[in-house]
């Protein structure tokens, strides 16, 4: 979502589903290019007390209409929290496979609980989806893969964990942002400072959204008075509506499809993930549908090919649907899981064709080396910081075309052989 802070750690890793902000993402990704930007590491805790600071806060957070019996509310017995501070600091060395990913997503009980849950929500969901142009099928996906369908909001306070981060030092500007618009959310009274429940991050609710994201497309649906992600179902759901809808969300549009490509020796950069075609320009280049779709009226529409495991894996075709699911979450591979599970909810899933599971995925320590590697290349990466983003798939694919190698732009370890082999 915006300024959701899970894509920075989606490009790092892929963990246990632990709620929509931060669900678990594979390496492979199209790139995040939302994340916050990266600010000293060092604490401010060096520098002042949490008091001084907490002080400084309060007197900002009272200009901007926060009353003081609420700020003390919200602030009263509250000390920093070194689980939320641990969790910041950890880059986890090795990270899952998408195909483990999309097997977690799509997984059978998700599948029969969305099933079920969109039986028993239909009447809701059919006014959401008058009011907002947003499938039903595809919001029970994301209220899935956020929270479990409302099971796993989160249990920390919101409130200290956006301090503690705010305080601690690495990029306090945002996660100041993020706390003084959760204290605005209090004084709007929505929530009570106790019952503001997320992520050690500070995502909220059934729908995990941000302080300030839940600021700009929170709705009250059921009527009540107040816009209620933590307990009303309703208000969630209408809540990734609005978003979605805002986003560009296009009703009754597919977000992609899985495609066949036409050969062995199919040029791999067209799949770089910027490069846009019309569906009816994609199928000129002998690409189709593995499974049967109408792609009569869908011609015109602009595509990306992706790859999400390089040229050994599936290929798929991806609409503006799916672009608009990214910028709930800015990870593809969280992007494909949504798709996927809301074809799955509808019956109309087929698993991808054969992953290339001999592959191991690189460990950090290794894409830190790919990345110091193609520097002294001559292959521009950027910063070697183990995330690949824009620039590392980039100077990959660059690397692969000056050996003769297909440029999928995939870091595998075949990959990191060939540019150790280069570099001595």
């Amino acid at each position: 979502m915006l300024e959701r802070f899970s894509s920075f750690y989606c490009a790092i890793t892929i963990g246990l589903l632990c709620g929509p902000a931060f669900a678990a993402t594979p390496a492979p990704l199209i790139t995040p290019s939302a994340s916050p930007s990266t600010q000293s590491s060092t604490p401010l805790a060096t520098q002042r007390s949490f008091a001084d600071w907490r002080a400084g806060l309060r007197m900002q957070a009272l200009n901007e209409g926060i009353t003081p019996l609420l700020f003390e509310q919200a602030f009263a017995g509250l000390t920093l929290d070194p689980q939320v501070i641990a969790a910041d600091q950890s880059q986890p060395e090795f990270s899952r496979p998408v195909w483990e990913y999309l097997d977690s997503a799509v997984s059978s009980w998700r599948v029969a609980r969305g099933k079920a849950l969109l039986a028993e929500h239909a009447k809701v969901l059919r006014a959401i989806e008058s009011r907002y142009q947003v499938d039903p099928s595809i919001l029970v996906a994301v209220w899935g893969m956020e929270s479990g369908f409302g099971q796993n909001i989160g249990s920390k306070n919101v409130i200290r964990s956006l301090a503690t981060l705010a305080y601690e030092g690495r990029r306090s500007a945002f996660w100041r942002s993020q706390l003084l618009a959760a204290l605005h959310i209090l004084q709007e009274g929505d929530i009570s400072p106790n019952a503001m429940l997320g992520s050690w991050a500070g995502a909220m609710g059934q729908t995990q959204f941000m302080p300030t994201t839940y600021r700009q497309y929170a709705v009250d649906f059921d009527g009540n008075g107040r816009r209620d992600i933590w307990r009303s179902s309703d208000d969630a759901l209408a809540s990734a509506a609005n978003y979605l809808s805002l986003s560009g969300w296009q009703h009754n549009q597919p977000w992609g499809f899985e495609v066949e490509l036409p050969s062995r020796d199919f040029d791999y950069i067209l799949a770089d993930g910027a490069l846009k075609k019309t569906l009816a320009q994609w199928q000129a280049l002998g690409i189709k549908p593995r499974n049967k779709i109408n792609l009569r009226p869908l011609k015109q529409q602009q595509a990306t090919l992706f790859l999400p495991s390089g040229h050994n894996g599936p290929a798929y075709l991806l609409l503006d649907n799916f672009r608009s699911i990214l910028k709930y979450n800015n990870s593809s591979s969280y992007a494909l899981a949504i798709g996927l599970l809301a074809n799955a909810l509808k019956g109309d899933y087929s698993a991808p064709v054969v992953w290339p599971k001999h592959e191991r995925m690189l460990s950090r320590t290794e894409r830190v080396e790919l990345q110091t590697l193609l520097n002294s290349l001559g292959f521009d990466s950027g910063n070697p910081d183990g995330i690949i983003g824009v620039n590392s798939r980039q100077a990959v694919r660059d690397f692969q075309q000056s050996q003769g190698l297909a440029a999928d732009g995939h870091p595998n370890e075949e990959l990191l052989k060939s540019v150790r082999k280069a570099a001595r």
